[in-house]
């Protein structure tokens, strides 16, 4: 199986990708790592921390890369999705939506939602 983690290089994205790290070394697993922001990263047969990683980009014609994410992770039969989280204020959650939602709602691995730790 595989951990698959959102990526992007914001605080949140990199506190992600390091318990993503933490997480597939924890349960012996491949990590997928999804880049949010479409730029390859790194070449295929990576390791990060020990962990053997591959990197995914969403297909920049298609703007939901949240659904992206979500079939990739089906695709690698994913034991669990980890994603970046910041805090919002309830009008903002309204009047933008959420990401994080969505992959908490519709998948089907769990989720662990991390936010970076505050300096």
């Amino acid at each position: 199986m595989t951990v698959v983690v959102a990526r992007t290089s914001t605080p949140e994205g990199e506190a992600a990708l390091a318990a993503a790290v933490e997480e597939a070394g924890r349960r012996q697993e491949d990590l997928l790592v999804f880049n949010l922001e479409g730029a390859q990263l790194d070449p295929e047969g990576s390791e990060l921390n020990g962990v053997p990683v591959t990197f995914r980009t969403p297909d920049t014609r298609n703007r939901d890369a949240v659904g992206e994410l979500l079939d990739a992770a089906e695709q690698v039969n994913a034991s669990a999705v980890v994603i970046g989280v910041k805090h919002r204020s309830p009008v903002g959650k309204l009047l933008l939506g959420s990401a994080a939602q969505q992959v908490l709602l519709e998948a089907n691995a769990p989720v662990i939602a991390v936010k970076p730790r505050r300096s």
